[in-house]
């Protein structure tokens, strides 16, 4: 088997234009302080170290501008939040978040979530895993490269701990059904809501999401359980 045929299915493609000064200044002296060095061949985090005291570890999948982890970070100090992104400008505003707000309890991780989810985070290890508006990749033939996949929730379902929560979202329908239909067939996952969450939970809006609103985009939450 060549290489290009081992090589993975990415459920992003990077596409940056230049940093601002700002974000280049936080990705230098704030990622030290806020950030966490990891590659794959490191394997297993050592949670005993990522955080200065222990708390229930929430994983934030791409956090875009960090405007909500920011958020819920702050709105639960009883737990600690990573938050993983691939994108250096989204990273580069959230750390300039965190220092300005004085968090203390969430940190960064620049890294592909999937090679995370795989090698560097233990089972039963999370109370709870975010999604929030992943790339929808809307057209049939780019739907393998949707990060919500059923061996994707088996790997979370492993990763979760009992009652531990995975809350997704979205505002593209089709893709909202994808979920709901691939978490209804995980026998690890149960639906507390038998469908969509009412609402959104803890979860605050982001100004993605309130442009998306303004353009009569509905929006779909779902929450699942660990058994």
């Amino acid at each position: 088997m060549s290489e290009r045929t081992r090589r993975p299915i990415r459920s992003f493609v990077r596409r940056e234009g230049r940093l601002t000064t700002g974000q280049q200044r936080a990705l230098d002296e704030l990622y030290p302080l806020y950030g966490i060095d990891w590659t794959p061949s490191e394997g297993l985090l050592d949670r005993s170290t990522l955080f200065d005291r222990p708390a229930p570890l929430v994983l934030d999948i791409g956090f875009g501008d960090g405007e909500a982890l920011a958020a819920m970070a702050s709105a639960h100090p009883g737990r600690n939040y990573l938050g993983v992104e691939v994108y250096r400008a989204g990273t580069g505003r959230l750390l300039r978040r965190i220092e300005a707000e004085g968090i203390t309890n969430l940190k960064v991780l620049l890294a592909d979530a999937s090679e995370l989810l795989h090698q560097g985070i233990p089972s039963a290890s999370l109370a709870g895993l975010q999604l929030f508006f992943p790339d929808p990749w809307p057209k049939k033939r780019h739907h393998k490269r949707r990060m919500v996949q059923a061996p994707w929730l088996a790997i979370v379902a492993d990763r979760l701990q009992p009652g531990g929560f995975l809350h997704m979202a979205t505002d593209w329908a089709e893709y909202a059904d994808w979920m709901l239909a691939l978490g209804d067939a995980d026998r690890h996952l149960e639906n507390p809501y038998g469908g969509y969450a009412p609402d959104a939970g803890d979860r605050p809006q982001t100004r993605f999401e309130r442009r998306g609103m303004r353009k009569g985009h509905a929006v779909f939450d779902l929450i699942l359980r660990r058994i």
